[in-house]
């Protein structure tokens, strides 16, 4: 198989990713992005870079043999003020500030474009692993109720709405109600803001009801930035009082699998993947 070059940002994501080559016998190589990848990361073929430090990216990924390359992981919005760019990343910096404006979408289709004018193929994290994926149906023992389908179809329509203005990917309706949308924040505070909303609006965790959906952007670049669900969504779902997680099958990531549908079988929470056509 041909050998991929990993980008690695926070999170368990590339973690997952780099296990599911190991499995598969597919040669690796990691480009470990400083201060953010993983420590355990190093125990495979790699070297570390600042986030824009583009030519020793490229320069690592090539020396390395790599000519496709998957971009994992969470990697916030820097302050463009305080980067330190090596020559090529200066170079970048223009293009990428103008993107930067336009939401983070552009930013990151900005920078696939540089890597593939640099000669790479871009592979999704889902193309790499495709178990990643939440598939049509429940995942686990639970299952939505009659009353959670139209907050499930309302979620869905509101997350996609956002998502085509470059928003966010996420949003949470109880009976009908729109309670939050996702922006910069990301999916846990905006969850942690539901919790502090009147209960007179809301589930409990004794009394759940309503859905947080997620959903990819319309107009996203699918090879980098899927939406994700992990242990720390389901646990924050559960202390917001919800009944549980909807997702577009096929377009958002699950994180910990196992675990994660332990976890929600546990609590009585569902998770289910929606055809993107029957939402």
């Amino acid at each position: 198989m041909e050998k991929l070059g990993l980008v690695a940002g926070a999170g368990t994501l590339p973690v997952e990713v780099a296990r599911e080559c190991l499995e598969a016998g597919r040669p690796l190589y990691i480009v470990r992005l400083k201060s953010l990848a993983e420590a355990s990361l190093a125990e495979y073929p790699s070297g570390e870079a600042g986030l824009t430090e583009f030519g020793r990216i490229f320069r690592l990924l090539k020396d390395a043999g790599c000519h496709t390359v998957c971009m994992a992981g969470i990697v916030n919005r820097p302050d463009f003020r305080t980067l330190v760019p090596d020559l090529k990343g200066l170079s970048l910096l223009p293009s990428l500030l103008t993107a930067a404006r336009k939401g983070d979408d552009a930013l990151l289709r900005a920078v696939v474009v540089a890597f593939e004018k640099e000669g790479f193929k871009v592979e999704g994290a889902q193309d790499v692993a495709g178990s990643l994926t939440l598939g049509a149906g429940p995942l686990g023992r639970h299952a939505p109720r009659p009353e959670d389908q139209e907050d499930i179809e309302r979620a869905l329509h509101v997350a996609r709405a956002i998502g085509g203005m470059d928003i966010g990917q996420g949003a949470v309706v109880v009976h009908g109600l729109v309670l939050a949308v996702e922006a910069q924040e990301g999916t846990d505070a905006m969850l942690r803001r539901v919790t502090q909303l009147p209960e007179a609006i809301r589930g409990t965790p004794a009394s759940p009801r309503g859905v947080l959906a997620k959903a990819p952007k319309p107009i996203q670049e699918r090879r980098v930035d899927l939406p994700t669900i992990g242990l720390a969504t389901v646990h924050r779902v559960a202390a917001a009082g919800l009944s549980g997680i909807a997702g577009e099958a096929g377009g958002v990531i699950v994180l910990d699998r196992d675990a994660v549908i332990a976890e929600a079988d546990s609590l009585g929470l569902f998770i289910i993947g929606v055809e993107a056509s029957g939402a």
